[in-house]
Order: structure tokens, then sequence, then C-alpha cells
């Protein structure tokens, strides 16, 4: 798919805490379809901050029944769009935006009978409060489990709101805080979402943890690794388990250096791009496939550059190529020929990628 933005007019900012804040969106009738979207995925903002182009890929918070757009959005130190939203945007004003899309969600069955369980830390919380919403209200034989790890009380984003979730569903809602920076009565509830932690909440807390339905674990590296660590060494299924990553993490030297030989060799290579319908030969000019074909023009789709938002996934159809990172593609769409063009790398002549695959 090619990129498609609109601009969307800023209904409302909402302070969630010292540093998270919500932008909800006025989304004209006429793009109403465009924006549907699925309990977990996310947007990509785009805007001009002193003189250059900035895009930022930010969770929606509501649940699709809400019929609101709303993403949230935590500053962070030296975070030019974070600070600028927490300091200069206001309700008027408008943003680019990109159609929704993202692959943590699940399919909801009004008729299921499910357990999920979440992993949730920080700012981690955005698509997941979003998959509590639509599971509870979606599906009234369900229930949801959520661990959520914070430095301290006035640092949970939707407190509230998860504390009114829990009122109307009783008995279908557990939520457990784990605050590092704050000491309660309770031992387990001391500290972060660590291995140990991760493990006693789940041997503790979680009754039969092999019938789990899904589990969905969102936040700073260190604890998303440490609760899936925890889960696939119980036999916990890998297919059960969904991660969604904000960020990357920093390539290991050898991985740096292959990928730096097959760019070389790649240099000047021949391929072939479909986008929106239409095929062009694009030579390998660029770091990787997807700066390649924006080189030559044609409009591909990005937004993070890191290979974890997939806006840039496209299906290898000729040839061979190889990849760096791949956060945001699932083992099944890998499995299906899927890359994250921002870091894929041709090998040899004659490689073909679709983008409207």
């Amino acid at each position: 798919m090619a990129e498609h933005f609109y601009p969307l007019r800023v209904a409302e900012i909402v302070p969630e805490t010292e540093e998270a804040y919500s932008i909800r969106f006025e989304v004209p009738e006429e793009l109403k379809d465009a924006f549907q979207f699925k309990a977990g995925q996310h947007l990509t903002l785009r805007t001009e901050l002193g003189g250059e182009e900035v895009r930022r890929n930010y969770s929606l918070c509501t649940a699709p029944a809400d019929e609101e757009l709303m993403v949230t959005v935590k500053r962070i130190a030296g975070g030019v769009f974070s600070n600028w939203v927490g300091e200069q945007l206001k309700a008027g004003d408008t943003l680019d935006v990109m159609t929704p899309h993202g692959s943590f969600t699940t399919e909801f069955d009004p008729s299921a009978k499910r357990h999920y369980v979440g992993f949730a830390g920080g700012s981690g919380i955005t698509p997941v409060i979003s998959l509590v919403r639509t599971a509870l209200s979606v599906e009234p034989g369900s229930r949801f489990t959520l661990f959520y790890g914070n430095r301290d009380s006035n640092s949970v984003i939707f407190l509230e709101a998860l504390a009114a979730l829990k009122d109307s569903y009783l008995g279908r809602f557990e939520l457990y805080h784990f605050l590092s920076d704050e000491e309660g009565d309770v031992e387990l509830f001391n500290g972060m979402l660590d291995r140990e932690t991760c493990d006693e909440a789940i041997e503790h807390l979680i009754d039969q943890p092999e019938e789990v339905d899904a589990w969905f674990i969102c936040g700073p590296g260190p604890m998303m690794d440490a609760a899936e660590a925890a889960l696939l060494d119980r036999g916990v299924a890998k297919e059960r388990i969904h991660i969604e990553r904000f960020t990357a993490g920093r390539p290991s030297a050898a991985l740096a250096a292959q990928m730096a030989a097959l760019q070389e060799e790649a240099a000047g290579l021949t391929l072939s791009v479909t986008l929106d319908g239409r095929t062009r030969k694009v030579e390998f000019s660029a770091a990787n496939i997807l700066d390649s074909a924006r080189e030559a023009g044609m409009p591909a789709p990005f937004a993070c550059k890191a290979g974890v938002c997939a806006t840039c996934r496209a299906k290898v159809t000729k040839g061979k190529v190889e990849m760096a990172a791949r956060y945001g593609l699932t083992d099944e769409e890998i499995a299906a020929g899927y890359v994250l063009t921002c870091q894929s790398v041709p090998v040899g002549e004659g490689v073909a990628v679709d983008y409207d695959a």
C-alpha cells in the first residue's frame, strides 16, 4: 500500500499523568470507514518540526466500539515529537494521520469464553487497554487478567479508567499493579516486572496458565523479554504470545557487519517494486529496499524505520531478501514471505516485492 495520510483536526488533548497526554481526533463522516480499527492497532502521525518531517507511531487506547479515535503519547527525555505534544499541540490544530495498522490484536467472538492475560509496563498499557475494553465488552463470557508495572501510583496511565473497568466487570477483570518506587503491603507487587516477578505472578495469580487463550505483552524491552521468557519456559505455545514493541534494540555487531556486507554486494542491483497496482524497476541505491524505492520516487509507506511498526511491510514474490530486525512481523507473516522493507536487502538479481499483497 502507498502511504495515505489524512489531515485530522485535534478535538481534545487529555492529560493522563504529568508525562502522558491523549490526543482525540475528529474524524469527518467521509473518513469514518478509512479509520475503522482493531483493538491493539496504532496510528502513524506526521508533522513538520524545525523544518523537518517527523513521523511517530502511537497506539490507540480506545476500543473500536467507542467510535473515538484517540492515541496516548508519553513524553520522553529529548523526544522531539512527544515533548512538542506536551508543550504546544492544542485542540483545533491539525495533524497528518495514516490509517490504522498493526498486528497486535486478535479476533474477538461474542460467543467465545476465553481467558486473556496482559503484561504492560508504562505507556505499554495503551494498546493493552484497548484490548481489555474490547474483550470485556464484545465477549461477555471471557475474562482478562492484567499485570501492570510502573514507577509509582502517580505515573500509572489510565489509573481511573482501569479502576472503572474493574468495577464494571466484577469477576471478569483482574488488575494487579506492580510499583518499583513505591512500597505496598504485598511484597510481590513491590518492584519491577522482572523475570522472577513474572514467574511468581504467573504461578500464583493465574489459575491454569496452560489454559490461557492469549497473552499480550507491551512495555520496556527488559520487561517484555522477561515475560516472554517466563511463558516460553512454562511451555506456552509461541502463537499464543503477542508482543508489541515500541522501540528496537541495537543490532549485534555481527548482524550489523553482515548487513553492511550485503548492502555493499547489492549496490546497483535492479529489483521490481509493486505499489498501488503499478510495478517499477528500481535500482538498489540506498541502505535498504524501502529507501531505494523512495529514492526512485515511489511513495512506499514507512513510519519507524526500525523494524518495529510494520508500516513498510511487503511480500517477496521473487528472489531472495535478507532482513535484519523483524519485530513488527508475526512468524506466520514471515513464513508467508513478508518482509519489512526498511530492514531488507536484496540478494542477487531478480528480486520482486509487492506492497499491495
